[in-house]
Parts: structure tokens; sequence; C-alpha cells
């Protein structure tokens, strides 16, 4: 029997997540606050309403009959989107609003870790009073990690020793509006990914991917969303080993064993130190842009483990090609301080080459496509080692062009990739 499912969210990683279904048996609709082009040409129906509106999805979900549904970004998880489209017999590929909490709610998810001895956890405290939060880091040994309490979509998060000093954390603290501030100790390390799709008690692990969450190249410049990431042919990265690997992957199955009947995706975003693996953060659903590696090369149907999610069946093991990868974001001049919108974007999946494209947030015309003041879109090569797909992400970039747009095209770059290995053969001491 054919499936209806209901993709929600308008975003890069629901593209990857839409062309992923896209040769599976299954009718597919989406529901997003803005219009995904690309996800609209592989989509069946496309409504735009606000996501995190759990009467609204699941009225849209009732009205095309669907049978699955999976949720994308973290706000509709937050606002309890997936508990509604449970509760209206839609089953939500995602967690509910209380087990999300390990994502949106940073004091939450240490206290979590703390209670249940959940391996990879630093130090941290937690303040609703911004003079005791400044007090804290006058009378801490080292540096810390100042972590709004919420959800702030990559960009909240300030690291003194790193990007701020002492005297600007507590500039920042005082002039926020935060009402809960975690401070923690700051990690030293590479920074990697694995997501791990869980249901039913079971739990299947993707390869290692890195993030590159700074806006400039040589990792200079704010936070923000993600500007591009990749992965190697293996499941660990160049700079770490099967064991680091395997270590990540312990403390996954340890929360999602403490989280008792997790379903949807966690992503543990870790910090390979020199002493060990650490836990930067969870979150509750896939990466942007971390999915637009994962996906593209994942062999298993995703559609098969919604299927075997919502049967309480065992979820099926999943198989990768032994492919390397690498995602670019193209983002708006200006991004992430002052962003301009309005540029054409030039690129199409027509002139992207050997590339996949996957738009994000785009504004679509009569005339073509333009940028928004967001992440406009990515383009992810595929081929044998890292530095092959870096070569067919840069190529599609350039002959579509950028005017209007910026890169960082050092992302998979030989010598960034070098350097990685180089810092944590430092830290190690080897």
């Amino acid at each position: 029997m054919s499936e209806t499912v209901l993709l929600i969210g308008g975003g890069g990683r629901e593209h990857a997540i839409a062309r992923a279904l896209a040769d599976s048996d299954c009718t597919l609709y989406a529901a997003a606050g803005n219009r995904n082009p690309g996800i609209a040409r592989l989509a069946d129906g496309f409504e735009t309403l606000d996501a995190t509106n759990p009467q609204a999805v699941t009225t849209y979900a009732n009205e095309v009959d669907a049978s699955l549904a999976i949720v994308g970004p973290e706000a509709p998880l937050e606002a309890g989107v997936a508990d509604a489209l449970d509760e209206a017999g839609v089953y939500a590929f995602g967690p509910r609003e209380e087990q999300a909490r390990i994502e949106t709610d940073k004091g939450f998810q240490r206290r979590f870790m703390d209670r249940h001895d959940i391996p990879g956890c630093p130090d941290f405290a937690e303040f609703t009073d911004s003079e005791a939060a400044c007090e804290y880091i006058d009378e801490y040994d080292g540096d810390l990690a100042v972590k709004p309490a919420g959800l702030t979509g990559g960009k909240g998060v300030r690291v003194i020793g790193d990007q701020v000093t002492a005297a600007e954390a507590k500039e920042y603290i005082r002039d926020s509006e935060y009402d809960r501030i975690v401070l923690e100790e700051r990690l030293v390390g590479e920074e990697f990914t694995v997501q791990a799709l869980v249901a039913n008690g079971d739990r299947r692990v993707t390869p290692a991917v890195q993030d590159h969450k700074r806006a400039y190249e040589g990792d200079k410049g704010p936070n923000t969303g993600g500007m591009g990431s990749y992965s190697d042919a293996e499941l660990e990265l160049p700079f770490m080993d099967r064991e680091d690997y395997l270590e990540a992957v312990d403390i996954l199955e340890a929360t999602v064993d403490a989280l008792e009947g997790y379903k949807g995706v966690l992503y543990g975003q870790f910090m390979l130190t020199a002493d060990g693996v650490k836990v930067v953060e969870f979150n509750a659903r896939f990466g942007d842009p971390e999915a637009m590696n994962t996906l593209p090369v994942m062999e298993t149907d995703l559609l098969d483990v919604l299927v075997a999610a919502r049967d309480d069946e065992s979820l099926p093991q999943l198989s990768f090609a032994e492919q390397a990868t690498v995602c670019k974001y193209a983002v708006p001049d200006g991004y992430p301080t002052d962003p301009e919108s309005g540029a054409k974007v030039q690129i199409s999946p027509e002139n992207a080459g050997d590339a996949r494209l996957f738009y994000a947030s785009v504004d679509e015309r009569e005339d073509g496509i333009y940028t928004t003041t967001s992440r406009s879109f990515a383009v992810v090569g595929v081929a044998d080692s890292i530095s092959d797909a870096e070569a067919i992400a840069t190529e599609a970039l350039e002959r579509a062009g950028t005017d209007g747009l910026r890169v960082r095209w050092d992302i998979g770059k030989p010598e960034l990739v070098q350097s990685r290995i180089d810092h944590m053969t430092e830290l190690r001491g080897e």
C-alpha cells in the first residue's frame, strides 16, 4: 500500500528529505511558512502555513489523508506539532515536545545528561540572574561558552577565548534579553556530528560530518546556521579514528536509552578533545546542512525507516555508499549580521552539473528565484574523495555565478582538512 507522507518545513534540510523520498512508493505533500521551489517540484502539494501551529498542520495532514509525517525543523517540535499529529492519528517521525527539550532547552539538556550519567558532559552552570552569571565568569578557572538556554538558530553562542573576551561575554549577557543563560567549560578540539534515526528502541547511525558554523573563511567571524560541511567515504572523518566515532555512538545510545520512547532523529554535536569525545549539544532533528551530506549517500530507502517506525517494527539497518560529500552554502551578502536580499539566484538543477542543488530560503517570483535574508541554497558534491567532492561543488558555484552571494570556498579544501588533522595531532601530543 502506497503511503502519503507530509513533510513539515521548507529549508535546505527539508529539500534533502524530499529528494530522499522522491523515488519511494509514496505521495509527498509539504507544509512550511515559506514556499521552497525545490520541494514544490518534488511534492504533489505544497501548503504555505505556520508550521509551528499544531492545529494548522494537523488540519492539512487530514486534508491530504497523510499516513506519515516527518518534522524537519526544531521550532515545530518545540511547539508540539509532533504531539498533535500523533494524537490526530498521523504518525510523526519526530520527538514530542517534552523529549524535544533535549535540543530546545540547553539547561534541561545538561541537567538531563548529569542526572543520567551520560558521558561527555562538560562542567556547566545555569543562571536566571545576569549578574550571578557574570560573577561565575570572573570566578571560573578557565574559558567558558555562553549559551542562551532556548533556541537561537545556531547564532546565540559566544565562546570566551575564541570569539569574545571575558569582558565582552559579560556585556553580551547583560545586554541580552534571555531568561536563562547556561555557562559551560570551553571545549577545545575538533567538532563533528553523528545523527541517529531512532524508533522502537532501535537507533541507526549515520556517518560523521563536520559542519562549519563561522561565517568567513579560516573559521573567522560570527556563528551562522552553518556555512557548509563535509563527510568522508568512511564512517569517521580524517582527523579521527573509528574508536572516536564509536565513542560518539555510545553517547548517542546512552542518551536514547535515557530518553525512553524517543522517536525521530537524534543529532549529536561532539567535540573531539585530547581527553576524548565531549558533547557540545544535542539536536532533535536532522542537521542543516548535515542532512545534505548524509541523505544523498544513504542507500536505504528513508520511507522504509518511516514505515517501520510507525508499525512498531525493527528499523532497517542503514547502508551508505562509500563516497565523500562536500556541501557549500551560498548566503546573501552581509549574512549573518546585515544580510542584503533581492539578488537573483542564477543556479538551477539544469546548470548545477554533477552537484546536487538544495534550495533553502529563497523567494520564487515570475521572473526567477531571488535571495531573502537567510541562507539561500546549498550545492553538494559527491565523489570518492573529499577533494573530488569539493571540486564538484565549487565547479557548480563558479559556473552559475554568485553575484550578491557569499560562499565559504575553503570548506572541504585539502588545506582546511589537513589543518584539522594537524590540530588533533598537536592536541593529542602525537
